[in-house]
């Protein structure tokens, strides 16, 4: 699925701001998925001016809550925006957001010229349900008039399905985790722990130092008692990250929890706008055209199921003629070292592009010296529904600061065998 490009009508995103990211259970455990995104959105405003407002708001988180259907339309209330707003919620796993602000650029135009688009994820927040029988049976005893109907009712429970639903980080269909997944994939294109290790410590080494040099600054605002990204490390490095064991295959793995993004809370939101739209966001706000989209899927039961970004950067890349090289900024989501290892190997092979991705094409090789260069997922953290809107509005300051023309290739790899890539250029 690609981007209908109309050249006469142009996109633009604009940097926005989030909230510090930390680990589950770290300072933000207090906070659920509203509560997360209300300053983001409280924020996001305040900037636009007195008396300005967006024109849409769309919102999306993974993890959902059986408190509210549409997040996107609480996050407005409870934010205090204007109420004539629309408002909607949208989900595809990792790149729930980045998903968002496609769906904002389908639908601006005529009095839409401005949207809102953001994600959220509270991990230290996730609601745990009853199984689908218990859950019938507490509906039918509840729903019984006399007191021989509730004991009748309460007889049935013996043949219920009586368990807690607690939900996990796998596939539903596979029954597998990602980690699981991911695994397969590194014996699969033979990335070995080594090199997932020097990925992980570029990625702190480079979150760190952008943190230091105040890169963040602007990009990220207080939540409750946090004001900064808590996951970065200072203290690591390769002798560290090899004496950690394997988290998923404990017998011969190479994943573990320092090349692996961490479950993580957080909330994250940029602009989508027209020409006008553009107009009403502050100057001081870096921005770049959306100049397409891709999103891909493989079959998860014959294809890595992280691997849909290898399909989908190519076509896209081929729709501009474009070769690796030519793209100045790579911004990967790093769920696993090995999944952005895995990926780049296979933008490498030529046999890949052309007879899976179907690019009639030989790509050359990768720039790693253009690749998340203030830090990824790894280091950074990884909500769900907010990393799309984080490695977006990331990519677009990185790729204002180098100046007009340049540019930039967003990718997220997704749950389900899911990927979106989005190919930006500088004003």
């Amino acid at each position: 699925m690609a981007m209908n490009v109309d050249p006469g009508r142009r996109v633009w995103l604009a940097a926005g701001v989030r909230t510090p990211f930390d680990r589950v259970d770290g300072g933000l455990r207090a906070l659920d998925a509203v509560a997360l995104s209300v300053p983001v959105a409280k924020a996001m405003a305040a900037r636009l001016g007195e008396g300005a407002r967006p024109d849409l708001v769309v919102w999306g988180t993974v993890a959902s809550n059986l408190g509210w259907s549409n997040l996107a339309r609480e996050v407005l209330v409870e934010a205090g925006l204007d109420g004539t707003i629309p408002a909607f919620s949208t989900v595809l796993a990792c790149a729930t957001s980045m998903v968002a602000a496609f769906e904002a650029a389908g639908m601006l135009g005529g009095p839409m010229q401005l949207a809102m688009a953001g994600g959220v994820e509270s991990m230290s927040r996730v609601q745990i349900g009853l199984s689908q029988g218990l859950s019938d049976w507490l509906r039918r005893l509840t729903q019984a008039r006399s007191f021989g109907e509730k004991v009748d009712r309460a007889f049935e429970l013996r043949g219920a399905d009586v368990r807690l639903h607690v939900p996990g980080v796998k596939n539903r269909a596979t029954g597998r985790s990602m980690g699981e997944h991911c695994e397969e994939m590194a014996r699969a294109w033979r990335i070995p722990r080594e090199a997932q290790d020097a990925l992980a410590l570029a990625s702190h080494e480079r979150a760190v130092k952008a943190l230091a040099g105040g890169f963040f600054d602007d990009l990220v605002i207080p939540a409750g008692e946090t004001a900064r990204d808590a996951i970065p490390r200072a203290d690591t490095s390769l002798e560290r990250l090899a004496r950690l064991k394997p988290a998923f295959d404990r017998e011969a793995g190479t994943i573990t929890a320092g090349n692996a993004s961490p479950l993580t809370d957080g909330a994250a939101a940029l602009w989508v706008a027209t020409d006008a739209g553009l107009a009403r966001v502050p100057a001081a706000a870096p921005r770049a055209r959306l100049v397409d989209w891709e999103i891909a899927a493989v079959d998860i039961f014959h294809e890595g199921l992280l691997m849909a970004p290898a399909y989908a950067i190519p076509r896209l890349l081929a729709r501009h003629g474009l070769a690796l090289a030519d793209v100045d900024l790579w911004e990967i989501h790093e769920a696993f070292a090995a999944q952005v290892l895995c990926n780049v190997a296979a933008l490498e092979d030529e046999a890949f592009v052309r007879g899976k991705a179907g690019v009639d094409a030989a790509l050359g090789r990768f720039p790693w010296d253009r690749f998340n260069p203030h830090g990824g997922s790894v280091a950074i953290g990884h909500p769900f529904g907010a990393t799309g809107a984080r490695l977006l509005s990331q990519a677009v300051k990185e790729l204002a600061a180098l100046g007009p023309g340049k540019r930039a290739v967003v990718s997220i790899c997704a749950d389900g065998g899911l990927g979106t890539v989005a190919l930006l250029e500088s004003a």
